[in-house]
């Protein structure tokens, strides 16, 4: 989670990091638009886009789990698993979509 967390504060220097449901989560331009979670009863980080339904077709590799309306995300159980340059594009262009929307949880 710490490497994951890392990728997010290099690509996006300003996002802002909170801290909500005692889980973080990355804010651009004060609206959330990724969190990082382990849920129980399983051994992955979930890399969790809040507007990811809106990034599925660019995106593909992004995940519905657990049936989410707006929530996409990646999961990482090993640190290998993590493609670097993968994981930049899709937080530059989720940051983009988030700054264009005028709510973080609605969709558009």
């Amino acid at each position: 989670m710490l490497y994951v967390r890392s990728v997010i504060l290099r690509t996006l220097p300003d996002v802002e990091e909170k801290y909500n449901y005692g889980i973080p989560f990355y804010h651009y331009n004060k609206k959330p638009f990724i969190y990082l979670n382990i849920l129980k009863k399983t051994n992955f980080v979930d890399v969790a886009f809040v507007k990811g339904v809106a990034l599925k077709e660019q995106f593909p590799q992004l995940k519905d789990y657990n049936n989410r309306k707006l929530v996409r995300s990646l999961q990482y159980n090993q640190l290998e698993s993590i493609n670097e340059e993968e994981l930049t594009e899709i937080i530059t262009t989720a940051a983009s979509l988030t700054d264009k929307s005028r709510k973080a949880w609605k969709s558009d």
